[in-house]
């Protein structure tokens, strides 16, 4: 197995000097040494030959033996030395000191067509940063976050990547509904694969420690290897370093709000520098459209981070860079700036965004209230949004009449739509019909465009949670066929149409398919 392997993070950062894997405080060093934890009987269960590829890998590297060692843990490649990242964070609005790496394992970068990639395992064991946790991950989680990270791809939303889903071959300890129920789960690892797996709490660790030796180490490493258009390292080149975080960011969240994803737990250490989406733990997919849903039980009182906030949240982490990065910058107006830009290019861009999925190319005043007025009408009764925007395509010029016929397997309660509520969507298909008039594409040419922008498949969660129960069978094919669904989201695909569909009764409340903990 030849990989052109690189190592910049190890080199060109300070290291910590410990060698030993004990839990501690790791000061003024961004990585520690760690060597993955051996299991006891490793099997692949799925490769991502896309990823495979783009890392340079032939299809005899992936079925080979000295593959599933690797990328599993069980061997460490000649010249690579692992390690695990330190990054503090805000969790839940509350800065929580050291977190890093704990139960991640970056193995090595490598550079293929002038791409540069991380190779990361998530459940190879422990690391200093693991605190009172075993740095394991069971089959459950990993299965979500193998299948989201790909699907999110193809989707067209900014994210990490996934190698590949294996079986550990040992037991892992977990109480998944943090009720006191312990009970043994299939341990698992997956490869994640990214350009960088740095994260807001990167930055904010050294700050809060008034580290600014290192802060400045790391922010500058971070320009030369992932923002070298913006020029040398400089006062004004942070500046534009953050103006640039700033619209990633902003961009990665208008695509989660456009397909429905919500991502969970938007703590800072859970923000990638790159505005990537990263760490796919209790994240989910709207079904009936909401704005205070999330799919996180430990949010579940507060809703943080909830679908409608994501947008506010992505601003309240970009703040606590800011403060991060003020050191080297020392100009409070000059961030202000780029903070209030992200307000109002936000509201700009979401406006944009609705209107690609409701397919008006021209501009009109009257655009946002169409919006409001469609926003409102999917709050009366439970709507689906995916199959909502999908079959919304379907409406012609003159379907005015026929709308809610167009639209009605997205109702969750059909009954409900009925006299106000059916009036109400009646007179929003009105304004949209006669909005269509001063479009110039035809009624083919919309729906195209429209589908391309409204997926037909997304990953539910209950679809997640039918592969997760097929595979604590011993059963993987459901892996499988939703790995290749998923891969072509915006395509009709009519071999696979009992996936366009709504959420089962029999899923509303299980779980795994409404809510999910942080468990892994």
């Amino acid at each position: 197995m030849k990989l052109n392997l690189k190592h910049t993070f190890i080199q060109e950062l300070p290291a910590d000097p410990i060698s030993e894997n004990t839990r501690r405080q790791v000061k003024e060093a961004c990585f520690s040494y760690v060597t993955p934890k051996k299991t006891n009987a490793p099997k692949m269960l799925h490769v991502s030959k896309d990823m495979a590829k783009a890392l340079g890998l032939s299809e005899a590297d992936v079925s080979s033996d000295t593959f599933t060692k690797v990328f599993t843990g069980n061997e460490v490649l000649p010249h690579t030395k692992p390690y695990a990242m330190c990054y503090g964070g805000h969790q839940f609005g509350n800065w929580a000191g050291q977190l890093g790496d704990g139960r991640a394992i970056n193995l090595f970068e490598v550079e293929h067509n002038k791409k540069q990639w991380t190779v990361q395992l998530k459940g190879a064991g422990e690391t200093p940063y693991s605190r009172t946790a075993d740095g394991l991950a069971v089959l459950r989680s990993s299965i979500r976050e193998y299948l989201c990270s790909e699907a999110m791809f193809h989707l067209g939303v900014p994210t990490t990547r996934a190698l590949s889903l294996a079986l550990s071959g040992d037991e892992v300890l977990r109480d998944m509904l943090y009720d006191g129920n312990s009970a043994y789960e299939k341990g698992a690892i997956v490869s994640r694969i990214s350009p960088s797996f740095l994260r807001f709490g990167s930055f904010e660790i050294f700050a809060a420690r008034q580290d600014h030796k290192t802060l400045k180490q790391l922010v500058d490493y971070t320009i030369q290897q992932h923002f070298t258009h913006l020029g040398t390292p400089s006062k004004e080149v942070y500046i534009k370093f953050f103006a640039e975080v700033s619209q990633r960011t902003l961009e990665m969240i208008i695509h989660w709000q456009r397909v429905g994803f919500v991502h969970g737990v938007m703590n800072t250490d859970n923000m990638s520098i790159l505005g990537l989406t990263i760490d796919y733990g209790p994240y989910g997919w709207l079904e009936g459209f909401d704005f205070g849903w999330t799919p996180n039980t430990t949010d579940k009182q507060h809703k943080r981070y909830r679908y409608g906030n994501q947008p506010n949240i992505g601003l309240w982490n970009l703040y606590q860079l800011a403060n991060a990065l003020y050191p080297l910058i020392e100009d409070v107006e000059a961030l202000e700036a780029i903070l209030e830009s992200y307000k109002t290019d936000f509201e700009k861009n979401s406006l944009v965004m609705m209107k690609t999925k409701l397919g008006l190319e021209l501009n009109d005043d009257k655009d946002h209230m169409l919006v409001q007025a469609l926003e409102d009408a999917l709050l009366l009764t439970e709507t689906d949004m995916t199959l909502f925007f999908r079959l919304l395509g379907r409406f012609k010029k003159g379907d005015a009449k026929r709308g809610l016929d167009i639209v009605k397997e997205a109702f969750y309660i059909p009954n409900e739509v009925s006299d106000t509520i059916a009036q109400q969507w009646r007179d929003w298909f009105e304004r949209y019909d006669f909005r269509l008039d001063k479009e110039l594409l035809s009624n083919i040419e919309r729906q195209s465009k429209m589908n391309t922008v409204n997926p037909k498949y997304v990953l539910r969660n209950y679809m997640a949670q039918l592969a997760i129960d097929d595979a604590n069978k011993g059963n993987y094919n459901l892996i499988e066929e939703l790995f290749q669904l998923l891969k072509k989201p915006y395509d009709e695909q009519p071999d696979y149409e009992r996936w366009f569909a709504k959420r089962p009764d029999w899923a509303r409340h299980k779980v795994g398919c409404s809510m999910l903990s942080c468990s892994s």
